[in-house]
């Protein structure tokens, strides 16, 4: 196989394909949607492809078949039969006030209309919407496709500033209804973004969307497989590492097979590194913000559950953890339980690059004085104190971390506060390095707080806090408990390691390990 360009931040469907780059074949997902229903709603993380695929949809309907040379859908659609399509996108700029949103949607609506031969009549956004509608399908005599891409980004965009963002919303409702008021004259319709609000706050004109969302059979309509990448883009993984690319970027799944952020791989092909590619392209600070305001505890952050409703409860004002982590592509699904009745999710970190990008920042923002160089120093040392298991060293780093973090910061932020504090930078630490970390991990005795495994070896942790217990408790009750037994056959070494805070010192004050 020959290389080809490699289609970075290209949205064009038609660019890629009349200009050699490397394209992954989505058309297969295209015909079964357009098989089996007509009005769809996808959610997924930024940079993930949904704006390549709804442009694709844009082109097939469209009916330009010399784009589809070769590809599944090629020999399986009617090329002679054409429909006018109506695009509407909210990427470009920051919306910050209603007023703003209403222009751009007539811009919206003028482009379309120029587009299709069309005259635009005055009045309401909603009267000229469906007006366009339906000339446009008297002009053509087939039905409208309307495609919708990153439908609540004015919303998004507004999140710290929430009533600009009910103004948003309730736009965009008024915008979006009057798709199923004009249903009869629509033959299919897709909106994508990267939230999913509720229906009754944004799609209270619009329920008859399927949600495809969390569909085993579309987990992979935006992504690459595995299978992907060994067959699309063969020629780029000669000299990488097959495994380390398959930690540090694939993971991310909706129930079915699971997928790689194209952006990552795409720009590890072209430089050759691995990086956190996209979680350096905008994670948002409200998103660091709200845990800490919401005092995470970090060792379970990665593993969350959910039910199916509080994994789409997304509102204004009221914006759950797991939902936000999940929609933005923190957080993933691990697998599907089913509890008394009620479909649950078990939620992970996708891979490497959000484990330990999300744990840095973190660490970033709660102690390390915004200094960057600063932590990432105590992140390597660390690394290389855990090779020499030098426990001395670690009491000392640690020690040193804490001390670091001026007086004024815990009197002013409230995450320093809470009990779980200390035992979450511990946690970050170790995640920060991409470590395999187990977290409460059960026994028959209770449950262990950090279990390690680095180098051969096992580290289990236990964290009090002096205040509440009494000093010399926390090695003593990983002993008491036998959270080593699990491990003892192993043939690997397992160090016990108590590790003991005082809030009053804000510091490390007990440090006890013992090695099996």
């Amino acid at each position: 196989m020959k290389h080809k360009k490699l289609p970075i931040g290209i949205q064009t469907f038609a660019k890629i394909r009349e200009a050699d780059y490397y394209y992954v074949d989505k058309t297969g997902f295209a015909l079964r949607l357009i098989d089996e229903g007509s009005h769809y709603f996808l959610s997924r993380p930024r940079r993930f492809g949904k704006s390549l695929f709804i442009d694709t949809l844009g082109e097939l309907f469209a009916g330009n078949e010399a784009l589809f040379q070769g590809l599944y859908c090629h020999d399986r659609w009617d090329w002679s039969v054409k429909y006018p399509v109506i695009r509407v996108n909210f990427a470009e700029g920051v919306l910050a006030s209603r007023a703003a949103l209403d222009q751009r949607i007539d811009e919206i609506l003028f482009e379309n209309a120029e587009r299709l031969s069309l005259p635009l009549p005055e009045g309401s956004v909603a009267f000229r919407f469906g007006s366009l509608i339906r000339m446009a399908e008297q002009n053509t005599g087939q039905r409208v496709v309307i495609l919708i891409d990153e439908y609540d980004k004015p919303i998004l965009d507004n999140l710290t500033k929430p009533d600009i963002a009910r103004e948003m919303r309730d736009g965009l409702r008024d915008f979006y209804s009057v798709i199923k008021g004009q249903d009869a004259h629509i033959r299919f319709v897709m909106l994508t973004g990267v939230s999913k609000f509720s229906k009754v706050s944004l799609f209270s004109g619009l329920n008859n969307l399927k949600d495809i969302t969390v569909d085993a059979r579309y987990s992979a309509i935006c992504g690459y497989t595995e299978a992907d990448l060994d067959a699309v883009f063969a020629p780029e993984l000669e000299g990488l590492d097959r495994e380390a690319i398959r930690n540090w970027y694939n993971g991310y799944n909706w129930t079915g097979e699971a997928v790689y952020n194209p952006f990552d791989a795409l720009l590890l092909f072209d430089s050759r590194e691995f990086r956190p590619y996209w979680f350096e392209t905008g994670t948002p600070t409200f998103l660091i913000d709200l845990l800490t305001e919401r005092q995470a505890w970090l060792p379970q952050l990665g593993q969350k559950l959910a039910s199916e409703a509080l994994l789409s409860a997304f509102e204004v004002g009221d914006l759950s953890t797991e939902a936000l982590m999940f929609q933005a592509g923190y957080l993933t699904i691990d697998r599907v339980e089913d509890q008394f009745g009620e479909r649950m999710y078990r939620l992970r970190y996708p891979n490497e690059e959000v484990q330990r990008s999300l744990n840095a920042a973190l660490l970033l923002a709660w102690g390390s004085g915004g200094d960057a160089q600063i932590a990432l120093r105590q992140r390597s040392r660390l690394g290389h104190l855990l090779l020499a298991n030098d426990f001395a060293g670690m009491r000392e780093l640690f020690t040193a971390f804490f001390a670091s973090i001026p007086h004024d910061w815990h009197r002013k932020n409230p995450i320093a506060q809470y009990e779980g504090y200390y035992a979450s930078v511990f946690y970050a630490y170790f995640a920060a390095l991409g470590l395999s970390i187990v977290t409460e991990e059960s026994s028959h005795a209770g449950r262990l707080d950090m279990a390690v495994r680095f180098n051969g070896q096992v580290y289990l942790f236990e964290f009090k806090v002096v205040e509440i217990e009494p000093e010399g408790n926390a090695l003593a009750q990983i002993k008491a408990r036998g959270y080593a037994d699990r491990y003892r056959g192993s043939g690997e070494p397992v160090h016990l390691i108590g590790i003991e805070f005082s809030r009053e010192q804000r510091s490390v004050v007990g440090f006890e390990v013992e090695t099996l």
